[in-house]
């Protein structure tokens, strides 16, 4: 019975051993290494005065969620400013574009057929005065003054109706309705500057993350670009380890790698997506090929953005490959 037992012993454990090192990979791969971040320090595009800030050390915002405030008295003086001489450029657009009031035309019109009047009087008088000449009724000077005011006449009827044409088109000339056109157009400009400027005064987060740090308080003047809030968004945490110089040709940019540390849960996994151009090593070491073990590699792996909320920078963690199925 004794000599049937110790080899299936021995055979239970061979299984056993052989089931753990599918699951964990080959014996003794694993890298040391822990948890870093690529933090967004978030700053004001335009200096100023800070008067509030809407964040703690800790908190988890959303994107666009409202970050700190500058003092904005002045862009919102700018703004109003700017607002008004828009409108006023549009009014008077508006005024060149307009033909004239009705009662202006009115008196136009009156004026042009009073014109139109005097100037048939004046040719009715002169078609008769030219008969008479003929039988010497009437001197020839009579004429001529009538053929000049005939003339004078019918140049102010072409004046009334080209000013009467002028009324009832437009009251600005065409030059002038361009000019004011293009004023309109730069003062919207002005607008969109003005509301541009306002906007910045009050910093919005970029991305969604957790607020790593607060660096300025309310009431501080900071610069154009000074960091005020330092953000760290989930998928800008990744994994750092160093892998010696002889296990580097197993692994590629894209392969999996499982990630374990303390409290973590399982199946935790990411992707090399950095390998180091050159090796590292701590002097003194002689290249060699004998010496190739102590020599290591930077790579850097990234989790989904749901596997990078369970790691915090500086976490220790140990890097195993995921190859042939294998689970962390």
């Amino acid at each position: 019975m004794r000599r049937i037992f110790l080899p299936l012993v021995f055979l239970a454990i061979v299984v056993a051993a052989w089931v753990y090192t599918a699951q964990r990979g080959p014996l003794g791969t694993e890298w040391q290494g822990y948890a870093e971040g690529d933090y967004v320090k978030v700053g004001p595009t335009l200096a100023g005065l800070v008067t509030t800030v809407h964040v703690a050390r800790g908190d988890v915002v959303a994107k666009d969620a409202p970050l700190f405030d500058q003092d904005d008295v002045n862009d919102k003086a700018a703004l109003d400013q700017a607002a008004r001489l828009y409108g006023q450029a549009q009014n008077q657009l508006h005024n060149l574009q307009t033909p004239a009031r009705d009662t202006e035309i009115q008196t136009a019109e009156a004026n042009l057929l009073d014109a139109q009047a005097a100037r048939d009087k004046v040719r009715i008088n002169l078609a008769r005065n030219q008969d008479l000449l003929k039988t010497g009724a009437a001197s020839t000077q009579l004429v001529e003054d009538q053929k000049a005011d005939l003339r004078s006449a019918e140049a102010k009827v072409q004046g009334l109706e080209a000013s009467l044409a002028q009324m009832r088109s437009s009251y600005g000339r065409e030059g002038d309705i361009k000019a004011q056109g293009a004023a309109v157009e730069a003062a919207q400009a002005v607008i969109a500057q003005a509301r541009w400027k306002l906007d910045q005064r009050h910093v919005i987060a970029p991305a969604a993350g957790t607020i790593a740090d607060v660096m300025v308080r309310p009431g501080e003047m900071v610069s154009a670009g000074a960091p005020v809030v330092s953000l760290l968004p989930p998928e800008n945490v990744f994994v750092r380890f160093f892998v010696p110089e002889p296990d580097l040709a197993k692994l590629h940019l894209g392969d999996k790698v499982g990630i374990v540390c303390d409290n973590c849960v399982r199946d935790l996994t990411a992707q090399i997506s950095f390998i180091a151009p050159q090796v590292e090593y701590t002097p003194p070491v002689i290249y060699s090929e004998a010496q190739n073990a102590k020599y290591v590699v930077l790579l850097e792996a990234r989790a989904q953005k749901g596997a990078a909320l369970r790691l915090n920078p500086g976490q220790p963690v140990t890097v195993r490959p995921l190859g042939s199925g294998a689970q962390p």
